[in-house]
């Protein structure tokens, strides 16, 4: 049995968007409904905290410093020394109640981002991808919740999936064109337990997915097959992210989000970022370009 421990215990209300920064040492990621960023330091248990002026939906690095966050009103560059947000491009525009999901870079540090209607009512969100110039391409859609996008190490596979239909879906994808074909299932919607939430790769190219509702990540091979579960001790896993010093320690945020009082009361350690060790190791995360 792999064992899971506490990294930082946070009664994080919906934690999400984690992401390894190998240069600094520092785990980073979100807390969409009490909108702020986080980083913490393994090896001083330093921890940060920025608020932010608007729902948070995604962060990813920049390949020039900073981060690249996706709020409700719009992508923006963020940097962490002054806490400054300058912007770069708005998604959705005509849709005020949409805000940015979901998101990851390409190989080629291409930002690719899911929006949704704020609370996944509806199905407004569609699929975007912001290129280095600052171009802002709509993909496709709509969806409810877009989630669950990684690229393999070699940067030829894609996948996506909208949380409230539950498959994920694989695609090849070709770095020189930024453009995916050949949709197909990787984990249907009732492969494991809950539903699909946030989700990583490993250097071998499995897909590590947080199961929102299920309490667990769940490792997919290449081929569709389940051959990892590993339970937390929290129901609301929602997303994965590699780091330490070797890239082979796995962290799970969590958070409290829809929880009973019962539940809260069985599960004190919810909304924590949890860390596990499974012996394999991930790949350093791609950088927005631009």
């Amino acid at each position: 049995m792999t064992q899971v421990d506490i990294a930082v215990r946070e009664p994080t209300i919906l934690g999400e968007s984690p992401f390894w920064d190998g240069a600094a040492g520092l785990l980073w990621w979100i807390d969409i409904r009490a909108p702020s960023i986080q980083a913490w330091s393994p090896a001083t248990g330093a921890h940060r905290r920025w608020l932010m002026p608007a729902t948070i939906g995604c962060i990813v690095p920049r390949a020039r410093g900073g981060l690249l966050v996706g709020l409700h009103t719009g992508f923006h560059a963020f940097d962490p020394a002054t806490g400054a947000l300058a912007p770069i491009a708005r998604p959705d525009p005509e849709l005020p109640d949409n805000r940015p999901n979901d998101a990851r870079c390409d190989r080629n540090g291409r930002f690719w981002c899911g929006t949704m209607e704020n609370y996944g009512r509806t199905r407004t969100g569609s699929l975007y991808r912001l290129d280095a110039d600052r171009a802002l391409h709509k993909v496709d859609g709509p969806y409810i919740v877009p989630n669950s996008i990684t690229f393999a190490p070699d940067g030829r596979r894609m996948t996506f999936t909208d949380t409230r239909q539950g498959d994920i879906l694989a695609y090849d994808y070709d770095p020189a064109t930024a453009t995916r074909r050949g949709s197909r299932v990787l984990l249907a919607a009732d492969g494991a337990p809950g539903r699909p939430d946030g989700s990583c790769v490993d250097a071998e190219g499995c897909v590590w997915n947080a199961r929102f509702g299920g309490g667990c990540v769940v490792r997919v091979t290449p081929d569709g097959r389940v051959d990892r579960i590993i339970e937390l001790p929290a129901i609301n896993a929602t997303a994965c992210a590699f780091g330490g010093a070797r890239l082979d320690e796995l962290y799970v945020t969590t958070g409290t989000l829809r929880m009973t009082l019962e539940q809260l009361g069985a599960q004190p350690a919810a909304g924590s970022v949890f860390v596990l060790r499974p012996g394999v190791g991930g790949v350093p995360e791609a950088a927005y370009a631009g």
